[in-house]
């Protein structure tokens, strides 16, 4: 996901695509720990991805804090 799809998306939405993609990661490391790892690279992708939402959320958390 890019990062302004994720700036448009509301707390309670940006949390639960953060439990979908940390989901998807522990299933992808889990299946590359089984042999069965078929696409390397989207591991990193779902990486980053989670990296983004963390820093959307942060984004959105300060931004409270100060109104």
């Amino acid at each position: 996901m890019k990062t302004q799809e994720l700036r448009e998306l509301t707390p309670d939405e940006l949390a639960r695509r953060m439990d979908q993609f940390s989901q998807e990661l522990f299933n992808l490391r889990l299946q590359s720990t089984l042999g069965k790892d078929k696409n390397a690279a989207r591991v990193c992708e779902v990486r980053r991805t989670i990296a983004r939402i963390k820093t959307v959320m942060a984004e959105k958390a300060e931004k409270g804090l100060r109104s």
